[in-house]
């Protein structure tokens, strides 16, 4: 089987590899994954059918690179520099990445959170090249037809989202697959996943916003969602569809709304082997953190008493991996449990009134609190910090400001180093600006944000400012658990995935609560690495180059099959014969 029913990537007589293209001409020109522009050899040029159609000059990657970053440059308004990287990737996907690679902090923030926001809401104006796959309740009879046209042969890894509840800006109907494309970038660039290997997938079932469906130029389907039977219906004939399709390729769930986030989950995780990034992925990534500034306070985990402000998706995939963090520290269940304090819109959660399942493991029970002074029938934020005597306060509320003055100041009564991390993205919906909450507690806290702010400079002082992005987590443990074969992905992996990224920080970054983001492709091949090793400790890996191997020799493994943005030589399928 070809790669691609364009092209298929070979090796010659010394091992190296090279592309063989099936089309020649405009039309290979017109293909991101084939187009090299004015870096086209002149030999090249004229096997191909190219000669006449670029400029004579042959340019090498690193001119290209140069003429596109200082296009970039002059762009001022974000979004527009997101339109500008997008259009790249859309001529030249090697170009894009490299590109990318080269400035990786300074492009993260706008190919992803906070501006890939603003870019899902204006989804469908500035539309411009079709990309990925889209299942909606208009193909979904024909879905093993529609899936068919994905030129794609070889797909290890997709992202699919039902754009249900987009970041901290909700239901964003077709928009959510910016969010896909966007994710698969960070695969590429920071994970080692070809770009030939990934798939973004828009699961369109509707939206239940009468804006977007009375907005002429929106692209997507125009009635409300699917929900309950219909809405597992669709996405039983989808993932059935899918594994067919691609039988070695893992899934990655994106952006979910609570209600479905973990129900679907559950339904496929043992079906095929996925992972929801809103849970564990931001799970594993909180936990990382959180481990990172026990050890700058000189504490451990267990030592902490910690409130999560959020029982969303993000919320609870965080207490659940901070309790598999402290039972790892050798805590009961209970004793881990009692060190927990999860808040939703109506406060503490408490086991005698009514909630989704999911939450249900965390409510206290209302014993417990009977002599804590309250002004309602729940503990508020305020109230649980000062009587629940809490140590970390972790924002995954989505509630802009919601982490005041009193309510840090709160947190640092109970401990000199407070550690608060508001997580909620995008930076409109974070729970306090990580400045302000420096200067409430004379510099002590430590912070990390779940979006990206600049240092803090503080009575002289300057303090990094660590952001809890979930691109530390989800392309090493994407492409583990591609490399392993692995046939699910389970809770172990991706807990090792957040102790890898811890073990990283503290080895490369010992004063730091996160890696700087210009690390991600050193951390994903951590991350990788550990996942692959977790996975055959379980008996996971079906890999079976992989028997036998120890820890240096799987590093090496995914170093070499890391995906490099390098322009391969070209050798027409005539000229092969």
């Amino acid at each position: 089987m070809t790669v691609s029913r364009y092209y298929d990537v070979k090796r010659d007589e010394r091992g190296k590899r090279y592309l063989e293209p099936f089309i020649e001409g405009s039309l290979l020109l017109g293909l991101p994954l084939l187009n090299k522009g004015t870096a086209f050899t002149h030999e090249e040029r004229k096997a191909l059918k190219l000669e006449g159609l670029l400029p004579p000059h042959v340019t090498s990657l690193e001119e290209q690179k140069q003429r596109n970053y200082r296009r970039y440059r002059l762009i001022e308004n974000d979004l527009e520099k997101h339109i500008f990287l997008r259009n790249l990737q859309d001529r030249n996907e090697v170009l894009f990445y490299a590109l990318f690679v080269d400035h990786m902090s300074e492009m993260l923030p706008i190919l992803y959170t906070p501006t890939v926001g603003e870019a899902v809401k204006q989804f469908s104006h500035i539309y411009r090249y079709p990309r990925g796959f889209t299942a909606s309740t208009d193909n979904i009879h024909e879905i093993d037809e529609a899936l068919a046209n994905v030129p794609l042969n070889d797909v290890r890894l997709a992202v699919a989202t039902d754009s249900s509840a987009i970041l901290g800006i909700g239901d964003q109907g077709f928009g959510g697959m910016a969010i896909a494309i966007g994710k698969l970038s960070i695969y590429t660039a920071a994970g080692g996943l070809g770009p030939d290997k990934a798939l973004p997938i828009e699961l369109d079932v509707g939206t239940n916003r009468a804006d977007l469906i009375n907005d002429p130029l929106y692209l997507g389907v125009r009635h409300r969602r699917l929900s309950g039977e219909e809405y597992y219906a669709f996405m039983d004939r989808f993932v059935e569809a899918f594994c067919k399709r691609y039988p070695n390729a893992v899934m990655q769930w994106e952006d979910f709304g609570k209600d479905t986030a973990f129900a679907v989950l559950e339904r496929y995780r043992k079906v095929l082997p996925s992972f929801n990034d809103d849970i564990q992925g931001t799970g594993a990534v909180t936990l990382a953190g959180v481990l990172s500034a026990c050890r700058i306070k000189g504490q451990n985990l267990s030592d902490q008493r910690i409130l999560v402000y959020g029982a969303g998706a993000g919320g609870i995939g965080v207490a659940q991996a901070l309790l598999d963090g402290l039972m790892r520290e050798g805590l009961t269940e209970a004793e881990a449990l009692e060190r927990l304090f999860v808040l939703d819109s109506k406060g503490l959660l408490l086991s005698n009134r009514s909630m989704e399942a999911y939450k249900r493991k965390f409510a206290k029970d209302p014993a417990l609190i009977k002599d804590w002074r309250i002004a309602g029938e729940a503990p508020n934020l305020y109230e649980t910090v000062v009587n629940g005597r809490i140590t970390v306060l972790l924002g995954l509320s989505g509630q802009a400001g919601s982490f005041t003055e009193p309510v840090v100041q709160a947190v640092q009564a109970n401990t000199e180093q407070p550690v608060i991390f508001p997580l909620s993205n995008p930076t409109s919906a974070s729970e306090a600006i990580p400045e302000e909450i420096l200067r409430w507690t004379g510099g002590k806290a430590l912070v990390a944000a779940g979006s990206p702010f600049a240092p803090v400079e503080l009575d002289g002082r300057i303090y990094p400012i660590g952001q809890g992005n979930n691109a530390f987590v989800f392309p090493g443990l994407g492409f583990g658990t591609v490399l392993a074969k692995a046939k699910e992905v389970s809770d172990g992996m991706v807990l090792e995935a957040a102790y890898a990224l811890y073990d990283y920080t503290r080895q490369h970054h010992p004063d730091r609560i996160y890696p700087p983001t210009s690390e991600l492709r050193e951390v994903s091949q951590l991350v990788a690495s550990r996942v692959i090793r977790q996975a055959m400790k379980e008996g996971l890996a079906r890999e079976e180059r992989l028997k036998g191997l120890g820890m240096e020799a799987i590093q090496a493994y995914v170093a070499e099959r890391f995906w490099q943005p390098r322009y391969l030589p070209y050798k027409p399928a005539a000229h092969n014969r």
